[in-house]
């Protein structure tokens, strides 16, 4: 019932005239952005006054369209569920025996391959989605529990992002476990690719989460990452000017000594022969398509690349960031076309920039000039050009240049898979990597953390190489281990990524130590395809356990069955899909060609170099805006005469 008062402050609030869309707010209905049903404008039909009285009551309709995701189907009725729910009928949920349910721990390994990562997501694939449809299965999980996960408390151990894996992680939650088969019958509700090794009873007070001692994560990377950039790239390039600049031309080639004539003999064993068949009236050009303008053919790359790969590859691929405060902006006159400003006007909060991933502005060949890597054909419709241009048409004959990139290409990743790295060179990957052990503030190995957050605090207890490199099939492949507490998104990739930038680009070391301090450096993610968590640690909850009579969370009692498990479900898969889609050379490919400053922090000259290039990029641009601008103004003259 509604008083008096109630009512009459109900018809002054529907009386009062409304102020929504008079600024430039959120809510705002003027202007660009604006979320109104006017798409932004006032209804020509009504008065102002008229028109902000009948604005749209938008609490009244997010309530409404909540309601209607929320419907479950029930006797007819329609729902929408989650992909993992299964909805049961009243009858089917009285008809099951009731049976207590218990706090577990639920020992799992997986293969994050075409799944979208670990946690639950209500529209798609995921390893913890495909656990709880065969725990219901099984009988782990009563049909009344059957539709929500919260009513049986699951919390994950490690988050792990779309395509990585785990040999050992851990979930905890009720679980109905008096079958003395349960984990036999859970498992075969399940894909080869997911494994339960046991289900262990815990207090009611266990989180897989919070009781987490610390993790180990191993990472899988091809040696030939740690090849230099190729001397004709962009990056290849700019190292050796920019240490020539800094006086540190003595000190860069001592830090590439042992791979000084790599790229020499690899391209006289398996490039040279390639470039010696190419077309010598398209050779030259052809050439400096393939080493100083890559994107083109990175992005065509990136198309044969597995979709759960394909994120970490954009990030070597011409697409313009969209939260970074980095404009990549077409650029005319004597101004490279791909080049670089900063919006400085823009950037209010030097914190509030996160250009933790690199991103890399599309190269747009001019009107005058043809792009090696597309084939332009006579347009037949002369009043719209635009709309019979074959450029992209697969069904097509290739040009004889897109045949020679393509041998070219194919030559270059068959050099590289046959090098074997340097004794010096591996001291050199585990000098860098343990330039991370302790504890220092990651806040630019991950995203959306500010050098002032606590939480960007983390603490790293080993990260070693394997002893010895393995071979699989072609390509040699080193096994990297990172001890740590706990890890930030994205954080183990963006260390990967540093350590064999470091040693790729001949960085001093140093360089780590920057990273830790106030300032914000631009660290790509290493591929997500080498990534496996190889098991979570519970030591000081493991004492409780035994002191309460039960098992401990211990994965060495399955240790044969996980070898072969990873062995099987991961390496294996890691291998194969790399070597069909060629994941690492594509990434580190797509850096080297990248017309960017983002990078240029690798070379003698530190950060410095990175902001002095930005700041030259963006004076040329505001120059050439100008003399564009008077251009334009003389033009506009004459008409006038």
């Amino acid at each position: 019932m509604v008083s008096p008062s109630q009512g009459h402050s109900r018809r002054e609030h529907d009386q009062k005239p409304s102020n929504r869309g008079h600024g430039r707010g959120r809510g705002s209905f003027r202007g660009r952005g604006g979320r109104g049903d006017h798409g932004g404008r006032k209804n020509k039909e009504v008065g102002r006054a008229e028109w902000s009285r009948n604005a749209v009551d938008k609490r009244a309709r997010n309530a409404e369209n909540q309601a209607k995701r929320r419907k479950l189907q029930h006797d007819g009725e329609e729902y929408n569920l989650p992909v993992y729910a299964t909805r049961f009928s009243k009858e089917e949920i009285e008809g099951q025996e009731k049976k207590p349910k218990r706090k577990v721990a639920v020992m799992i390994g997986y293969s994050g391959s075409g799944y979208k990562g670990m946690q639950l997501n209500h529209h798609e694939k995921t390893i913890e989605g495909d656990l709880f449809v065969a725990f219901v299965a099984a009988g782990a999980i009563s049909k009344a529990n059957a539709d929500d996960p919260k009513k049986s408390s699951l919390v994950r151990c490690a988050r792990t992002d779309k395509g990585v894996h785990a040999v050992g992680n851990v979930i905890s939650l009720k679980l109905i476990v008096e079958d003395p088969d349960i984990v036999e019958k859970i498992n075969k509700n399940l894909s080869s690719q997911i494994r339960v090794w046991d289900v262990t009873r815990t207090n009611g007070s266990f989180s897989a989460y919070q009781f987490c001692d610390s993790r180990i994560y191993e990472y899988l990377i091809p040696t030939h990452c740690f090849l230099p950039p190729h001397p004709r790239s962009f990056l290849g390039k700019k190292l050796v000017q920019l240490a020539e600049e800094a006086n540190d031309l003595e000190g860069f080639s001592d830090r590439q000594k042992e791979v000084a004539d790599a790229w020499a003999e690899l391209e006289n064993e398996y490039v040279h022969r390639v470039i010696e068949e190419i077309d010598p009236s398209i050779r030259e050009a052809t050439l400096r398509a393939f080493y100083e303008h890559d994107f083109d053919r990175t992005e065509k790359a990136l198309r044969t690349v597995p979709e759960e790969h394909s994120e970490t590859i954009q990030e070597a691929s011409p697409k313009a960031p969209r939260d970074t405060g980095l404009d990549y902006l077409p650029v005319k006159g004597g101004l490279k076309e791909n080049a670089l400003i900063v919006r400085v006007n823009e950037v209010t909060n030097e914190d509030d920039l996160d250009d933790s991933v690199l991103d890399i502005p599309t190269i747009k060949p001019s009107e005058e000039k043809t792009s090696p890597f597309v084939r332009t054909e006579e347009v037949t419709n002369g009043d719209n050009p635009d709309e019979d241009t074959a450029t992209t048409d697969n069904n097509k004959e290739p040009t004889a240049t897109e045949l020679a990139l393509r041998k070219l290409k194919a030559a270059h990743i068959a050099a590289k898979k046959a090098y074997r790295i340097h004794p010096t060179r591996l001291d050199r990957v585990r000098s860098s990597l343990s330039r991370f052990v302790g504890s220092y503030r990651f806040h630019n190995y991950t995203i959306e953390r500010t050098f002032k957050n606590p939480s960007v605090f983390r603490l790293i207890n080993s990260f070693k190489v394997g002893e010895q490199p393995i071979i699989i099939g072609d390509t040699e492949w080193l096994s990297l281990k990172v001890h740590g507490q706990s890890f930030m998104m994205h954080q183990i990739r963006k260390m990967v990524s540093m350590a064999a930038l470091v040693v790729r680009c001949g960085c001093h070391e140093g360089r780590f130590q920057d990273t830790y301090e106030d300032q914000r450096f631009s660290i790509p993610k290493a591929p997500a395809l080498g990534l496996l968590l190889e098991r979570p640690i519970f030591d000081v909850y493991n004492e409780k356990l035994e002191q309460l009579g039960r098992d401990r969370i211990d994965f060495s009692k399955y240790e044969k069955e996980m070898k072969d498990f990873k062995q099987r479900e991961i390496y294996e898969r890691i291998f194969r899909e790399e070597e069909k889609g060629n994941v690492f050379h594509t990434f580190f490919e797509g850096l080297d060609g990248a017309k960017s400053p983002q990078l240029l922090w690798l070379s003698s000259l530190g950060l410095k170099a990175t902001k002095r290039e930005f700041k030259d990029l963006k004076d040329t641009q505001e120059s050439v805006e100008r003399v564009e601008g008077e251009d334009d103004d003389h033009e506009d003259g004459q008409d006038d005469n």
